[in-house]
């Protein structure tokens, strides 16, 4: 059996990681990737607790955060692409103001 603190260091390493590529990286799509690297370390973390507590509401949690993770990629991406066909914008640097 896995000890849960591989699954915590797991998840630290993975949430560290979509951190960095938030704050170093400047490409929109980049940054959406992270975001959701950092959301699945937080799922990891829920499923293990859940596992080890003997429960099913980290699982269900972890659903429901997989769930909303897809809602809030798709509206970014919509958002993204209306972004590069108007302004051809692909760094957040460029983005100065959300009116049109």
């Amino acid at each position: 059996m896995v000890p849960l603190s591989w699954f915590i260091g797991l998840a630290v390493v993975l949430f560290m990681i979509g951190a960095a590529g938030v704050l170093t990286r400047k490409n929109i799509i980049i940054m959406l990737m992270s975001v959701e690297l950092m959301l699945n370390s937080v799922n990891i973390n829920l499923v293990a607790f859940g596992h080890y507590h003997g429960d099913l509401r980290g699982q269900i949690f972890a659903i429901f955060t997989i769930t909303l993770a897809a809602a809030e990629v798709a509206v970014a991406l919509g958002i993204l692409i209306s972004l590069v066909k108007q302004r051809r914008i692909f760094n957040s640097d460029e983005l100065d103001s959300m009116k049109g």
